[in-house]
């Protein structure tokens, strides 16, 4: 390991102890103080560690919320793939775990297909943020002035005649898939790929996770994939459940109507539709 990195992770557990002056850091690190400064100022950058107005140094918030996040979402992930892998056995599909994570929508989880025409798409991944499903109900959840902010800054790749355009179809799309509680994905990434997706939410019924069920046209038809949406919803609440230790129950507060009939496209504005992975064709 760096001797420079060995040294800066080294601060760390110190400031675990409590908060601690320069001189203190030097001293356990045995290095000169401009050397425990320098490493103290990067680490302050990242916001590992947060120099207070007594001159002292602690553990940074980031540091403590990057914890968390992986707690939260390593939690998540083992209590959620049960239920992933028996919905796969059920309709055979590809079925993905995404979260939302700084910039990003990132899967978690994947459970493939048993079919041999199959969806490129891999644990770790980012999705196609303006057009995926699970990317639609993780940035409906956020509360508006954000929402609005990450769809201004977004890019709007034109993957296929029915991506999102712009900012202004994606928020009216987030808007939608707020109301409703699910979403769709219908060839906007790929047009042969077809998606649907539903929400997991946390003790505080905010959205920490999403769930999707995707095929290609060819082995099911986009209405066919839109059948299975009550089960998927059921699947995400029983996950949903678990997660928070309640029992599964439909939330009272906002609209749940599995008719997929009411996601059909509108001949009066942009469909924005797909999941952020490639197709590829497995031979027989």
């Amino acid at each position: 390991m760096s001797q420079t990195v060995d040294r800066a992770l080294s601060i760390l557990p110190l400031l675990a102890e409590g908060p601690a002056n320069l001189e203190q850091v030097a001293a356990r690190l045995d290095v000169h103080k401009s050397t425990a400064l320098r490493l103290l100022r990067t680490l302050h950058e990242h916001g590992m560690v947060y120099r207070q107005a007594d001159q002292r140094y602690r553990l940074g918030a980031r540091l403590f919320a990057l914890a968390q996040q992986a707690v939260e979402n390593l939690d998540l992930r083992e209590i959620a793939h049960p239920h992933l892998a028996e919905l796969n056995a059920a309709c055979g599909h590809t079925v993905h775990l995404a979260v939302h994570e700084e910039d990003e929508v990132l899967y978690i989880d994947k459970v493939e297909s048993r079919y041999p025409v199959r969806m490129y798409s891999r644990i770790g991944k980012p999705v196609a943020i303006t057009v995926a499903a699970v990317a639609k109900l993780l940035l409906a959840d956020l509360p508006e002035p954000e929402r609005r902010a990450v769809a201004e800054r977004l890019d709007y790749p034109r993957y296929t005649p029915r991506s999102t355009p712009d900012a202004a179809a994606f928020l009216a799309e987030l808007a939608k898939v707020r109301e409703q509680g699910w979403a769709t994905d219908l060839g906007g990434h790929e047009e042969s790929i077809n998606c649907v997706a539903a929400p997991i939410r946390g003790a505080e019924g905010r959205v920490v996770a999403a769930m999707s069920v995707s095929a290609p046209n060819v082995v099911v038809s986009a209405d066919e994939l839109l059948t299975l949406l009550p089960r998927v919803r059921r699947t995400a609440e029983a996950i949903s459940a678990e997660y928070t230790g309640q029992s599964p129950c439909l939330r009272s507060d906002r609209p749940q109507s599995d008719e997929p009939q009411s996601d059909e496209p509108r001949s009066d504005r942009p469909r924005s539709d797909r999941p952020p992975t490639r197709s590829k064709r497995a031979a027989p």
